[in-house]
């Protein structure tokens, strides 16, 4: 393969693209999963300070993580009036909470006496009572009780609440941002909202949450899932049943991209095998004494004649999706139940789109270190028509040398060895760009671009607030 493509797609794949794979589904596509924006975002080189600078780093730290919504956790994990979860980014720590009017509230997680954290482990309380010297706050933020306030002349008649930072909702997800003045989220995430409606995630509940902590800068740890192209040397045991090279990329708006990668094909790099080897990669039998089901195992899945692996196996799929919840999945395409749909929020959040149990991934620097970073990987799934919400899962935190693997009883030891190749590779690419010789790194024109526009709006936010500062009156 000379990489030179189709007449007119010089910068793609040769093999099928996404679009292709489409046209053969089996039931109507929905105009979202077809081509999006493809802006021009250049071919120039970034330095590779950018990952382990720590002036770099504090500038998005001012610039960006200030400035920009972050999902802080999901409406499930505080049901209750009193229930407060505690978010964490950088240095600044945030108590997130359910008032009594059912509303959900964003305090900065500091007693304005002197400064000890007001709680340090989740949990529900009536009132918010620091445990140094035993200043209360309500839940709704304002100030209940100072054992000492007759020693605080200039507290009088002054508004002493808790600080606020703003918060907005979307599908059960509680988002935060630092900025008072912040746009509404939906000004930011409507596409993908709009994409997402079908999928009622409103209505899931989390079934799996594990957080990672990971030798590398956040961008670098964020952008190893920005592109399936890594497959190939990473992953070389998911090629029978999911295309990579020839993946779709775009970028709705400035906030909003996304990569589509189709699944019940195979990758372009093996060229064509059989059919019914991707049946059985796909519903398990690729190791089992060569497709024969182990004793006690599940019958394998013999695919009729004329008959695709990725029809075959979406309608398995929808069937067993039906069953489950209840819920007819008849129209549901082949697309939304097989493939790799990622939509990334900038800067730190992907969502898995599809009908069945997906994934979230939420990307984080580990405090206030640039050579390493954490990530969140949740599991949602639909609650079952007519069916009590089950308990969402707690967090399962992995230190950096914690495999996913050593997790007893985890969903999927498949889906654990594809994020431990992941890991694998990233202390490295942090230490090599610490070794760099020329000191820049480059990206592909299309297959990289989401992680090249990540950068320019970096670049851009550290601009505006640059400029913004510059403008204050002296």
């Amino acid at each position: 393969m000379d990489g030179t493509g189709p007449v007119g797609r010089a910068d793609r794949h040769p093999g099928d693209t996404y679009e292709d794979i489409l046209e053969r589904d089996s039931r109507p596509v929905p105009d979202y999963l077809r081509q999006g924006r493809i802006p021009d975002v250049g071919v120039q080189p970034v330095l590779a300070s950018r990952y382990t600078s720590k002036e770099f780093f504090e500038l998005e730290a001012r610039y960006v993580w200030s400035k920009v919504w972050q999902m802080a956790c999901r409406e499930e994990d505080i049901p209750n009036p009193g229930d407060y979860h505690i978010y964490e980014i950088l240095a600044k720590s945030l108590i997130v909470t359910r008032t009594a009017d059912g509303g959900i509230k964003a305090y900065y997680n500091t007693c304005l006496h002197r400064g000890r954290k007001l709680v340090t482990l989740n949990g529900c309380k009536s009132e918010f009572r620091c445990p140094y010297h035993g200043i209360a706050w309500n839940t709704d933020g304002t100030l209940k009780d100072n054992p000492i306030g007759w020693d605080f002349p200039q507290w009088d008649g002054q508004d002493m609440s808790l600080p606020e930072a703003k918060v907005d909702t979307w599908g059960g997800f509680v988002f935060i941002n630092f900025d008072p003045n912040a746009k509404p989220l939906a000004h930011f995430i409507k596409p993908l909202a709009d994409h997402f409606e079908k999928f009622d995630w409103q209505n899931r509940y989390r079934s799996m949450w594990i957080q990672k902590k990971v030798r590398c800068n956040w961008k670098a740890l964020t952008e190893a899932f920005m592109e399936s192209h890594h497959s190939i040397t990473t992953h070389p045991q998911i090629l029978p049943g999911l295309a990579d090279a020839n993946s779709q990329y775009d970028i709705l708006n400035d906030w909003v991209s996304r990569q589509f990668s189709a699944g019940g094909v195979p990758s372009p790099f093996l060229g064509q095998i059989p059919e019914q080897e991707i049946v059985d990669y796909m519903t398990g039998m690729a190791g089992s004494r060569r497709g024969r089901p182990m004793a006690g195992g599940p019958e394998r899945a013999i695919l009729p004649e004329g008959e695709t692996a990725r029809r075959f196996v979406a309608d398995m799929t929808r069937q067993g999706l039906t069953a489950e919840t209840g819920v007819d999945h008849d129209d549901a395409s082949d697309a939304e139940l097989l493939d790799a749909l990622l939509y990334n929020l900038f800067p730190h959040m992907s969502f898995w789109a599809g009908h069945a149990s997906k994934l979230t991934y939420r990307w984080r620097p580990n405090g206030l270190d640039p050579n390493s970073g954490i990530m969140d990987i949740m599991m949602h799934a639909p609650i079952p028509k007519g069916a009590p919400r089950p308990p969402p899962a707690p967090v399962t935190e992995l230190d950096f040398d914690e495999p996913l693997s050593s997790i007893e009883g985890q969903q999927g030891s498949g889906l654990a060895a594809v994020f431990d190749q992941d890991f694998s590779n990233l202390p490295h690419v942090q230490t090599g760009l610490l070794a760099s010789g020329n000191g820049v790194v480059h990206f592909s024109k299309y297959t990289e671009m989401r992680i090249r526009h990540l950068h320019h709006m970096i670049d851009r936010l550290i601009a505006e607030g640059q400029a913004a500062t510059t403008a204050l009156p002296v």
